[in-house]
């Protein structure tokens, strides 16, 4: 039996963590801080795709994880009991303009080309429902492939379905076997440090959780916000990107605005209650791109870090191919997405 020991338990530690169970490992999770305790604790969970154009291995691989979500998710529930929120009801944003309105029908042919049938991106017809962003345009641009997820409660159901199979999440232990690094920034952080150079970063996020139920409602994309309605009847917005910032964890009047953008867009929202403030820093990558494999000059470590704004989008396929590396020495991580493309 292989012997896993992985550091850190976000999105890519918990997910790979329970690939390795499914496939008889043994593994063991160590996180100081506790489960979901950086970014992965956040409470947005936009599960979006990039438009389909200009395509890439970096889109043909995120349409590939989107895809896997739905069955990933549904085990990870049924072993462990837990609920991620994981919804695919898909995503609507409005066009402001005719030259907007123009691409918008040509994404929708590219996404029919890279998409086949798996899934739409339409040009829709604005209805003024109370659901839907205002579009100047009158038309609104509707895929079916965007899901929604919370991130929080994602973390809770992978850890309850770890626990199912006899793995506890540790604050501390030594290492066992080969070890995976999934440290978020803090990981970053340290292998800037030790090449010298800047391997990646934290940025900061803000978004809020108001009380209002749209469940099983599409996710809307409109003025540079996310606007999430979660299926316990709350609806999450989010969020900033902030490269420089004062306080890492504590939130200001950029999320305030954030509100006032949502509000703007679906003014159902306007009387909706804050339930809930959340700010953190996630870890980007050099590249922008996740950052995964072997560490170098350390023998039987690996990497898996740099999730940034799509790591619960990505999980499902990261999870797939570290289990991969890990167990069977098969590398099919795709170029771009390797750790030495950050050095």
């Amino acid at each position: 039996m292989v012997e896993i020991t992985i550091r850190g338990a976000g999105i890519f530690g918990l997910s790979i963590a329970w690939a390795c169970v499914q496939r008889g490992a043994s593994v063991q999770v160590i996180d100081p801080n506790g489960p979901a305790s950086g970014s992965s604790g956040g409470i947005v969970g936009a599960l979006a795709p990039h438009v389909p154009e200009k395509w890439s291995a970096k889109k043909a691989f995120q349409l590939e994880s989107l895809l896997m979500a739905e069955p990933f998710w549904r085990e990870v529930e049924t072993v462990g009991g837990g609920q991620s929120g994981y919804c695919r009801k898909g995503r609507l944003q409005p066009i402001t303009d005719e030259k907007a309105l123009a691409l918008a029908h040509r994404r929708a042919e590219t996404a029919q080309d890279h998409w086949a049938d798996q899934a739409v991106w339409q040009v829709v017809r604005a209805t003024a429902s109370d659901w839907e962003p205002a579009s100047p345009s009158g038309w609104l641009v509707y895929d079916s492939l965007s899901a929604l997820i919370h991130p929080r409660r994602a973390c809770e159901a992978l850890v309850l379905a770890l626990a199912a199979k006899g793995v506890e999440v540790q604050a501390e232990g030594a290492d066992k076997g080969r070890v995976l690094w999934a440290t978020g920034v803090a990981g970053l952080q340290e292998m800037s440090a030790s090449y010298a150079r800047v391997v990646g970063s934290g940025e900061k996020g803000q978004a809020a959780l108001l009380a209002h139920d749209a469940r099983d409602m599409p996710q809307l994309f409109a003025g540079g916000v996310h606007i999430i309605p979660h299926r316990d009847g709350t609806v999450a917005v989010g969020s900033t990107t902030e490269r420089y910032f004062d306080s890492p964890d504590q939130t200001d009047a950029k999320l305030d605005d954030v509100i006032a953008a949502a509000c703007a867009a679906v003014p159902a929202l306007a009387d909706a209650k804050v339930i809930d403030r959340w700010a953190g820093l996630r870890p980007r990558s050099h590249s922008r791109a996740p950052m995964l494999g072997a560490w170098p000059e350390r023998p039987d470590h690996f990497i898996a870090n740099g999730g940034f704004k799509i790591g619960f989008g990505m999980a499902p396929k990261i999870a797939q191919i570290m289990a991969d590396l890990l167990l069977d020495g098969r590398d099919t991580i795709p170029d771009g997405f390797r750790v030495e493309d950050n050095l």
